[in-house]
């Protein structure tokens, strides 16, 4: 784990911009699974998410790879991976993995994120 003062401050911006994306994201999903499945451009919303999160994710392995490796319980590649999805193979989204990933998964990472931030884990 990496305190705050000592994260590359280019990465500590794409770790705080992770978690401004990770709020829009909570506030998509507080709309509802059925507000996503009725409204095309919630769903257009999440997928810009997503791939805001993964462009996060290649600005921090770029300036501090270093904090990647030492943070091992945040999905990096994962993340970094659902943005290649969104962004290349567009034509194969499926939309329920979307929401999992919104509703489910990016939570969990966030918490992780913010606690790197904080200076604790």
């Amino acid at each position: 784990m990496t305190p705050d003062a000592d994260i590359e401050p280019r990465a500590r911006q794409a770790l705080v911009d992770l978690l401004e994306f990770g709020a829009q994201a909570a506030r998509l999903v507080a709309k509802g699974k059925g507000a996503w499945d009725a409204d095309e451009f919630l769903r257009l919303a999440g997928e810009a998410i997503l791939s805001r999160i993964g462009e996060a994710v290649a600005r921090v392995e770029k300036a501090d790879p270093q904090l990647i490796a030492d943070n091992p319980q945040v999905r990096w590649r994962p993340m970094k991976g659902t943005r290649n999805r969104v962004a290349h193979e567009y034509h194969a989204v499926d939309y329920d993995i979307v929401w999992n990933a919104l509703h489910r998964d990016l939570p969990k990472e966030v918490a992780s994120v913010r606690r790197i931030l904080d200076g604790r884990d």
